[in-house]
């Protein structure tokens, strides 16, 4: 790899934001023994970091350290990352497609064909093209799914992929659906106002105070993306403790977040201490984002267990931080993290796939008292491979003699059992040396990125 020597910036410069277009992308896989170094180098704008960080997500990969500063009109970041076998990285068809993808092209210009050639797990993107794309939201209940994929069942749509998360009594669904007649998305407009009008009496069937909601997402949808936005839009982080928790938890089991205001440019000081979980970085940087909030620093930390974040922002319009406004911070990145905790036995079901699969599984759940907590459907070929997450209908731990007599029902290797959930194994690390660590990063992140030359800057040639 070629050795680059990069000058040095002053943030606070106002011709910053222009100087790089498209934005500077290395990958370098000799700096460290443990981890491939995804750099970016570009002028800043918003939303820009979450673009990274759900790229990198939808590749399957890990990020163990991070560095983020993006001051005045400049953005840099610096991921150390790993594969999904903790490895660095080696593919030259992942390492491409980084590099391509956010270097070469601008993330509003990719186009269905683009996404879809991403090397990793492709099912969080859809193409609206080959699939009709239904979004949910409601007061969550037990066999909810199960009414859901039968009304699917009758109206002769096939369930090629969905997506379920339930936090503090409520769900979220996107949900991708073929006519089973054609095999593609679903054109008759009677039969489409059909489904949301039958979806919709689902939903809302319990006569629930906070109204359901059922739609047609268009265009390209990115499924874990659009679940974070809709528990959001339905105020799931206003829940209380309405949802019955495993004896195994205690309050240590909650992320410990901290919120403070600093003299530094008017930052907010946000610090996050939690177990360390697949996708962390990119829940958290959804919820900042969807709470506008702009990321100017940040230092990201993950070891075997926990993980601790860093960050310093302020609001897209600049007002001040209040008290509510604290709590509200704390609340929306807890919903984050949590709506990914699942809790319950983890099933993964894989057969032959058919219409109405999902429909006779989710009953079969249902009238053995199982409620399902999170599920990720998905087909590949002619195969179904979808993973649930199960618990009693009051939310506590399922009898395994149950779970046995649904396998013998379904089939013995049809249905597997996988692993109990994975509650905190140790619990996090105390808050110190918070403010000492990002404090040093924010008063001297111009020398620690201007020192990042001394790595050399490798890169593989841009395409």
């Amino acid at each position: 790899m070629e050795a680059r020597s990069w000058p040095y910036f002053d943030p606070d410069y106002e011709t910053n934001g222009v100087r790089i277009s498209p934005p500077r992308v290395v990958v370098d896989n000799e700096a460290y023994d443990d981890a491939t170094l995804v750099k970016v180098d570009s002028g800043n704008r918003h939303g820009i970091l979450l673009e990274v960080v759900q790229l990198l997500t939808d590749l399957d990969l890990t990020v163990t350290k991070a560095y983020i500063s993006s001051d005045g009109r400049w953005f840099m970041i610096v991921f150390h990352v790993t594969d999904r076998k903790g490895d660095k990285i080696h593919d030259d068809e992942t390492i491409n497609h980084i590099i391509q993808t956010l270097g070469t092209k601008k993330r509003k210009e990719l186009s269905a064909s683009d996404l879809q050639k991403c090397p990793g797990r492709s099912v969080g993107v859809e193409s609206i093209a080959e699939h009709t794309a239904i979004e949910l939201t409601g007061t969550d209940r037990p066999g909810l799914l199960s009414e859901v994929s039968a009304v699917l069942t009758n109206m002769q749509c096939n369930v090629n992929a969905a997506e379920v998360w339930t936090h503090n009594s409520r769900v979220a669904c996107v949900v991708y659906i073929t006519d089973g007649e054609s095999g593609g998305p679903v054109k008759d407009e009677k039969k489409l106002n059909s489904i949301r009008e039958s979806l919709s009496n689902v939903m809302g069937s319990d006569g629930e105070r906070r109204g359901a909601k059922t739609d047609f997402a268009p265009g390209i949808t990115h499924t874990e993306r659009r679940l974070h936005q809709m528990m959001f839009a339905d105020r799931d982080y206003e829940g209380g403790d309405q949802t019955p928790q495993f004896s195994s938890l205690d309050d240590k089991s909650k992320p410990i977040i901290s919120v403070q205001k600093t003299n530094e440019r008017g930052y907010v000081l946000v610090n996050i201490q939690c177990r360390d979980q697949p996708k962390l970085l990119f829940d958290t940087v959804c919820a900042l984002t969807d709470m506008q909030f702009v990321v100017f620093h940040a230092t990201i930390s993950c070891s075997a267990f926990d993980a601790v974040q860093e960050y310093y922002i302020r609001h897209v319009d600049g007002c001040p931080l209040d008290a509510e406004g604290e709590l509200r911070i704390k609340k929306c990145l807890e919903a984050a993290i949590e709506r990914r905790s699942s809790e319950g036995l983890r099933l993964e079901l894989c057969t032959s796939d058919r219409v109405g699969l999902l429909s006779d599984v989710t009953r079969i759940f249902r009238e053995n008292g199982l409620s399902v907590t999170r599920a990720d459907v998905s087909t590949q070929g002619d195969k179904a491979v979808n993973v649930f997450y199960v618990t009693d209908a009051s939310g506590n731990a399922v009898d395994m003699k149950i779970v046995e007599a649904i396998r013998h029902e379904i089939g013995q290797t049809v249905l597997e059992v996988k692993e109990a959930p994975s509650f905190f194994r140790s619990p996090p690390r105390e808050p110190e040396g918070r403010t000492k660590l990002l404090t040093g990063l924010l008063k001297s992140s111009e020398r620690f990125f201007y020192g990042l030359t001394s790595l050399g800057w490798r890169s593989t040639p841009i395409a």
